[in-house]
């Protein structure tokens, strides 16, 4: 299927019910593995806070333990929020894992802060951060460049490993910045499709080149549950069914255990709600996902799609890269993937 972006991996490093953190994190280590043997060209995991159901809270210390257990494919942040931190602290970060692992780091940033109020200030962070993130960006960018003629602070190790940064958003807000910067854009539609389209007609069409990218490069995230037949992998989407149900409750928790049923689990409302929310999902057989995978690369134009999965069952989420892979024909896009560094 030669016309089908290439192909990542987002990983949220799900806590299951009747796990832990230990197991999530493992579970991420294996899957990267899987993914870097099949021809994925990233593997990213995501910063959130105060959330028991998800383990990659202190992502560059996931990065690195993901990046050392792999070997070529590249590991980053899907994304680092960046209001949470100092650009300085971040630049060090990613730096040191650039150091540790050249030509592998990837930096995507986003303006939410990816947790409550009341976490918020535990990190002694504010809502009013983020509106900073454009020059916090520019900074951080700059710390992570060339060092200039009598520069005061530097980042040791940072400057000069040039780390690639990305722009990550559910809106036209971070659309117009990544387009004015000059940097790849990821737009989040696994959670939040709504503004997709209009976010990469905008980001596509304001693009001016820079010294990181000459072109407009978008990544666009789809959920993808696949497995042998349309029955099992609609049973396995149920936990990201219940777990947004649960989060329209108030109620979050570990990644729930599939059910048969998801009609007497969730209000009508709750449904329309999380339908909504998942409504870039693909779920089904090998035959479904190729058809979905088609239809997504024709609407969308997207030069690489990030794949998230958030499957109960270790083996069933490991087998469900493997079936993507292979309804995408992994080996036929792999020449496109060098595009965007």
């Amino acid at each position: 299927m030669p016309s089908t972006p290439a192909l990542s991996v987002l990983d949220l490093a799900f806590i299951p019910e009747g796990g832990d953190a230990a197991l999530a994190l493992h579970r991420s280590l294996e899957l990267a593995k899987l993914a870097e043997r099949l021809g994925y060209r990233r593997f990213w995991l995501a910063e959130h806070h105060n959330m028991v159901g998800i383990a990659s809270a202190a992502t560059a210390v996931a990065i690195g333990y993901v990046a050392g257990g792999t070997k070529t494919i590249r590991v980053g942040a899907g994304g680092i929020m960046l209001p949470n931190h100092a650009p300085m602290v971040i630049a060090e970060q990613f730096g040191t894992l650039e150091t540790l692992y050249p030509g592998r780091i990837d930096l995507g940033l986003g303006r939410a802060p990816g947790t409550d109020g009341q976490t918020l200030r535990a990190l002694r962070r504010t809502y009013e951060s983020a509106e900073t993130f454009p020059q916090d960006v520019v900074e951080l960018q700059a710390l992570l460049g060339p060092v200039q003629e009598g520069q005061a602070v530097q980042a040791v190790p940072g400057a000069n490993t040039n780390v690639p940064l990305w722009i990550l958003g559910s809106s036209l807000f971070g659309a117009q910045l990544a387009a004015m910067l000059g940097l790849p854009y990821g737009f989040a539609s696994h959670f939040a499709p709504d503004a997709l389209d209009d976010a990469l007609a905008v980001y596509r069409q304001r693009f001016e080149p820079s010294a990181q990218l000459a072109s407009p490069y978008a990544a666009v995230g789809v959920n993808v549950i696949a497995a042998e037949t349309d029955a099992e992998a609609r049973r396995l989407f149920t936990s990201a069914q219940q777990s947004f149900a649960r989060m329209i409750r108030g109620t979050r928790g570990k990644l729930p255990t599939p059910i048969e049923d998801i009609e007497s689990y969730w209000t009508s409302r709750e449904k329309a709600h999380a339908s909504s929310m998942l409504a870039c999902s693909i779920v089904g057989s090998p035959g479904i996902v190729r058809q979905g995978l088609e239809q997504l690369a024709e609407r969308t134009k997207a030069d690489e799609f990030i794949i998230a999965a958030a499957i109960h069952d270790g083996a069933a989420r490991l087998r469900s890269y493997e079936i993507l892979a292979e309804a995408a024909g992994l080996s036929h896009v792999a020449p496109r993937l060098a595009a965007c560094g």
